[in-house]
């Protein structure tokens, strides 16, 4: 995966190709296609790494940060923007290139609605009506993702990126009467 991660990096997710990640690899394209079976199934694979990743971060911040809904936004907020951060030239490019053909849509949403859970049973216990509704998550959602990728293309600072993700998502849990 590391090579792939490479291409992606070096000349973007348009030029990673089954092909030329079993030359850049050094193996024979039997193997690759063997493994990945298709360019959607490798850019799936990256994508869920990363995910994988970004929820490990995400579940460690929460489990030790999150005593209050300030230090639970910035748990959220932080190990968000950190993650694509660590990230910044690859994971734009593949995630965008997922959102291409339906079938890989759906793994992007799976992805997101299990982030999305975690973050619901994290902030819930700090909402007035004791619930965080799908709504206001997908709203948090929508910014972290612009805010990150703002941040990896230096139109922000990753400092602004973070601040303003922890005020969004503290100002959603606080509308949640209902």
């Amino acid at each position: 995966m590391g090579v792939a991660w490479t291409i992606v990096r070096k000349e973007g997710a348009e030029a990673l190709t089954l092909g030329h990640l079993a030359e850049q690899s050094g193996v024979t394209k039997p193997v690759v296609y063997d493994h990945f079976g298709t360019r959607s199934g490798l850019l799936v694979a990256l994508y869920r790494e990363f995910d994988v990743r970004q929820t490990a971060l995400i579940e460690q911040a929460i489990k030790e940060n999150c005593g209050t809904l300030e230090s639970c936004a910035k748990a959220i907020a932080d190990g968000y923007v950190d993650c694509v951060m660590a990230q910044a030239k690859e994971i734009p490019g593949v995630a965008a290139a997922l959102g291409t053909l339906p079938e890989l849509e759906k793994v992007k949403r799976t992805c997101k609605t299990a982030f999305l859970k975690k973050c619901q049973a994290a902030l819930a216990p700090f909402s007035p009506s004791g619930a965080v509704h799908f709504a206001g998550l997908q709203s948090m959602l929508g910014a972290a993702e612009a805010l990150s990728y703002a941040a990896a293309a230096k139109d922000i600072t990753e400092q602004q990126a973070k601040q303003e993700l922890r005020a969004t998502i503290t100002d959603m849990v606080a509308r949640q009467v209902g």
